[in-house]
């Protein structure tokens, strides 16, 4: 009678604890779905080439053959200008009026794009001479950052979402809300499109963020804080935040400078162990509190 007492029990048992490894089962598969893990980089400096200190960086891009376009902001400053990379020299430059600020800049096909600061415009321009094309009116909340696939545009206007854009009507296809492990990622500023993903700066941080395009899911950290450290130690002062990524497909090398730098930095990522200090405290470095503030 013991016995049969016993098995009732456990046959009463076995399947209340199969419903609890289930639950538990499910548990993790919904919380790991829920907290993507991503890999955090640290940079090592391979290469570091002149930058004009006064530029008020706002959009870069790699052309070929050792040159880059580049977009300066601030009323009054702004510019599009085409640079040397080895030396800096600026070799074309078209001044833009006072009333615009100059913002994000990509270039597709021969036509380079140009957004503007608190305005819903921005400029075409003929890459070669700079001769503009067209003005065109976008549809975010703001101008901030542009890259393109070579196919369509990505856009940024300071907040959390990452917009799609058809190159030929301006008109967003696409909105995604950035997130990193279920936190929205805002003021996403200069982009670039590398590698099937979209870098993004985290403007008032050292941070850039690899996005997916296809959910807008954070899928690594780009910790950049040893560049601001190292211009200080050198004397410089009067820079400002991160801010600016190119990347030169054919020789697979990416840039990076920041508003009013007086250098441009080619870097290598070094991968971070996830226990890395700097690693665990992503959130603290790399995604600021949201509060409208102008880039």
């Amino acid at each position: 009678m013991v016995l049969l007492s016993i098995y009732a029990k456990m046959s009463l048992l076995i399947p209340r604890l199969l419903v609890v490894s289930l639950i538990i089962l499910l548990s993790f598969i919904i919380f790991s779905e829920a907290e993507p893990s991503y890999g955090v980089y640290k940079v090592k400096v391979v290469n570091e080439f002149p930058h004009d200190p006064k530029a008020y960086t706002q959009g870069l891009l790699y052309a070929e053959n050792n040159t880059l376009f580049e977009s300066t902001g601030l009323y009054g400053r702004s510019s599009v200008r085409k640079v040397a990379l080895l030396d800096g020299k600026v070799e074309r430059l078209h001044e833009m009026p006072s009333s615009d600020f100059g913002e994000g800049l990509t270039l597709l096909g021969e036509r380079l794009f140009q957004l503007t600061w608190l305005q819903d415009t921005g400029f075409i321009y003929d890459r070669h001479n700079f001769s503009k094309f067209k003005k065109f009116t976008h549809h975010m909340q703001d101008g901030w950052g542009l890259a393109t696939d070579g196919k369509v545009l990505f856009g940024s206007d300071g907040t959390s979402t990452l917009y799609k854009i058809d190159p030929k009507t301006m008109k967003v296809i696409r909105k995604q809300v950035v997130k990193s492990q279920r936190h929205e990622v805002h003021y996403l500023n200069e982009l670039e499109y590398v590698k099937d993903e979209v870098w993004a700066n985290v403007y008032v941080t050292d941070c850039i963020a690899r996005i997916s395009p296809k959910d807008g899911t954070v899928i690594g950290w780009i910790l950049l804080q040893s560049l601001r450290e190292d211009l200080k130690s050198r004397g410089y002062k009067d820079f400002e935040v991160l801010n600016g990524i190119a990347w030169d497909r054919d020789g697979d090398r990416i840039f990076v400078t920041g508003k009013l730098w007086p250098k441009l930095f080619e870097i290598k990522l070094l991968p971070l162990p996830p226990n890395a200090p700097l690693a665990v405290e992503i959130n603290n470095l790399c995604i600021p509190k949201p509060f409208y503030l102008g880039n």
